[in-house]
């Protein structure tokens, strides 16, 4: 016997908030995770940023229409979260421990693989610029979909990866003395 349309509905109605998020986040949970310690100074600041992101996207579920446009909305999510941090008072007194943290990461250069390499680089680089390299470069996001998840223009989201480009080239030559190997270093499936 085939469940009628009326008894469907009333079906998908039944599945919980966290049951919805988890069927959602299932299939983009590594990727999502990746972004979230790829656009932070840290792996841990990623991973509670990430945690942070979820109970967040948790909350605001039932605001989510369709299905398929769970991706953006978590990444937007994943972004908003992040930027509220930065702009706190607990994490601007953080971010100069951070980047001594990553001077002091510095110092052994010689011994940091390529993708550890990408990782100082990538910490270097403001928010924005890093958000749009990590999406664009790392996650193959096309500059379309970046500007519409940023909310800004496709010539900004341009700008912010040239600019990155740029000074990602700049710290390789400086840190490393070597031009980034973008291909090798920097491709989806490896994320930093």
């Amino acid at each position: 016997m085939r469940p009628t349309g009326l008894l469907v509905l009333s079906m998908a109605k039944m599945e919980t908030s966290d049951q919805r998020l988890r069927r959602l986040l299932e299939p983009i949970h590594d990727r999502a995770l990746a972004f979230a310690r790829s656009v932070c100074r840290s792996r841990s600041d990623g991973d509670d940023l990430f945690q942070e992101a979820i109970l967040r996207a948790l909350r605001k579920l039932d605001g989510l229409r369709e299905d398929g446009a769970f991706r953006g909305w978590l990444y937007r999510v994943i972004i908003s979260v992040h930027r509220n941090r930065l702009r706190g008072t607990f994490w601007r007194r953080l971010l100069p421990i951070a980047d001594e943290h990553t001077r002091m990461l510095a110092t052994h250069d010689a011994d940091l693989g390529s993708a550890e390499r990408a990782r100082v680089a990538l910490a270097t680089l403001p928010a924005e610029q890093r958000e749009a390299i990590v999406l664009h470069d790392i996650e193959g996001w096309r500059v379309e979909e970046i500007a519409e998840l940023e909310g800004t223009s496709i010539s900004a989201i341009k700008s912010r990866l040239s600019r990155g480009r740029e000074r990602l080239r700049t710290v390789y030559t400086r840190r490393f003395g070597v031009q980034p190997a973008v291909s090798s270093s920097l491709v989806p499936g490896e994320l930093p």
